[in-house]
């Protein structure tokens, strides 16, 4: 059978959940080789293969920590060679989506960005995609070399299917243009206890109608009765409500959990492009000729004030 390489986040051997949906999706294709860089890498190999990662390629090295993606595109270009893999995914982040445009050159191939689905086809893998703002949805395979793919997160359930996971070297050689740009400093994010903006099952939005900054503790006391991750619209964020890393959108992150509740948004093409892709959708708002109604599963009519309270003493209640 094919094999299938998988590029692996990891954080100190953390093995982060795309990744693990990149190996359900990947079984579809051929058997999975996991690909882990970096300091820690030889410890994701448990969890890699517990999800049915049959072998994985490690290797450790200051260059992938000290400098930008170019090593790590080393790295993949040498997976490549060693495999000769049926098809390349990597999880559909900015540093992932950089790293797999920049392959695809190296090797001369297609590549196929932001899939939320993948099957196996009789001409190779075939990935679904949503276009313009996700009024479409389109079925698309690579036509040229070795595919190289990524994918959203929560576009697939993770599912344990242990296999060998064998361990193995990674031979590497750095190019000249890996130490082209050096890092010169990290500040680390600080934590809200909350889940990634984009990987997170559940995301809580709020927009406009949230009307200050002092109101958003409306939407956290919502998120985190659910488990959630807090989101903001475009609005928001410009008003400095919200930080921009929390922007939801066709010009922020893009989110496709299993639900999104949008309060006081009111649906403008830009946000819908950043969540469209969501299993289910809910919106709270006043105004009942807001686009966000067209576009959700479920719709309520109220002031945000007054729903979002109430259904976060609801959640707790049957919490309790």
């Amino acid at each position: 059978m094919a094999e299938v390489l998988v590029y692996v986040d990891h954080v100190d051997g953390a093995v982060r959940k795309p990744t693990l949906e990149l190996l359900t999706l990947a079984r579809r294709l051929g058997e999975p080789v996991a690909v882990a860089l970096g300091a820690g890498a030889e410890n994701t190999a448990s969890a890699l293969a517990e999800h049915g990662a049959v072998k994985v390629l490690t290797h450790d090295a200051p260059e992938y920590a000290d400098y930008l993606v170019v090593p790590k595109v080393d790295a993949l270009q040498a997976a490549c060679a060693q495999v000769s893999p049926a098809a390349v995914l990597v999880p559909s982040s900015a540093e992932g989506k950089e790293i797999a445009a920049r392959l695809a050159v190296r090797i001369g191939s297609g590549i196929i960005t932001d899939a939320v689905d993948l099957e196996a086809g009789d001409e190779g893998p075939v990935a679904t995609q949503s276009a313009f703002a996700a009024s479409f949805t389109t079925k698309s395979r690579v036509s040229k070399g070795t595919p190289v793919i990524t994918v959203k997160p929560n576009s697939a359930a993770v599912e344990a299917a242990p296999a060998a996971g064998a361990v193995e070297a990674l031979n590497v050689s750095f190019s000249d243009q890996a130490t082209g740009t050096k890092v010169t400093g990290r500040t680390p994010r600080e934590s809200t206890g909350r889940p990634e903006l984009t990987e997170a099952a559940i995301v809580v939005s709020g927009g406009r109608g949230v009307n200050g900054a002092e109101n958003f503790a409306i939407i956290e006391a919502l998120a985190d009765s659910l488990g959630a991750a807090v989101g903001a619209s475009r609005a928001a964020v410009d008003a400095g409500w919200y930080p921009h890393t929390n922007q939801v959108g066709q010009t922020g992150k893009s989110v496709s959990p299993q639900l999104y509740i949008a309060s006081g948004i009111s649906g403008a093409i830009q946000h819908r492009a950043g969540m469209q892709t969501s299993k289910t959708i809910v919106a709270i708002n006043k105004d009942s000729e807001a686009p966000i109604f067209d576009l959700v599963d479920y719709g309520v009519v109220g002031d945000l004030f007054d729903v979002v309270p109430q259904l976060t003493e609801e959640v707790e209640a049957r919490k309790g």
